[in-house]
């Protein structure tokens, strides 16, 4: 007995069945700066003293373009609609989808956002401002009123939240990836050719 050709995905409203290109060059744009700064953080947290200013400079300059193109990414989402999943996904599947893309987006925002918030409370930042890729001066957050005690306690209370959001980064990562795999290779369907439209599955249209 053969097996019955994955159906193909229905098409959007604009009669898409992959992402825009502006909507692609958007995810892997982001998706590369991503991986870059989390290897950023595990080499600048092997070090110590002043060999961390540096590395940690790019850190915070990729932070906030990820923080940038995410706003611009989000906005792009309500101009452009996204293509819709292939008929064949299960319901917990496509759950599944739409659970981690929202993930995502709150960490595209959360992890710059509280490392952001992190770095400002910290007394350094008047010694060391960030400089976005040492050309573009990137304001600190403004804590009026906060004396030294507090500001500790935000910059505390921010770094735990900012390595939550990386552990959890790590994990929506592996799941992210591990589910492109197993609809590329296992369910044969056209998942992963919503956003790399030259590996479009024999079901595609």
């Amino acid at each position: 007995m053969t097996a019955a050709a994955p159906a193909a995905p229905t098409t959007a409203g604009n009669g898409r069945s992959t992402y825009s290109t502006v909507a692609i060059v958007f995810h892997w744009l982001i998706a590369a700066l991503i991986a870059a700064n989390i290897g950023l953080a595990w080499y600048f947290g092997t070090l110590k003293g002043p060999a961390v200013i540096a590395p940690l400079g790019v850190h915070k300059s990729i932070g906030i373009t990820v923080l940038l193109l995410s706003l611009a990414r989000i906005a792009w989402r309500f101009v452009s609609r996204p293509p819709p999943l292939p008929a064949t996904m299960k319901g917990w599947e496509i759950w599944a989808a739409r659970t981690s893309h929202f993930v995502f987006y709150v960490l595209m925002l959360g992890l710059p956002l509280s490392g952001w918030a992190m770095v400002s409370a910290s007394p350094l930042i008047k010694v060391h401002p960030t400089v976005l890729f040492g050309m573009v001066p990137w304001p600190a957050v403004p804590y009026p009123g906060l004396g030294p005690d507090a500001l500790h306690g935000v910059r505390k209370l921010m770094g735990a939240t900012h390595e939550l959001l990386a552990y959890t980064a790590y994990a929506t990562i592996v799941i992210h990836v591990a589910a492109a795999i197993k609809h590329q290779l296992i369910d044969h369907d056209d998942v992963m050719a919503r956003m790399i439209p030259l590996i479009r599955g024999k079901g595609a249209a």
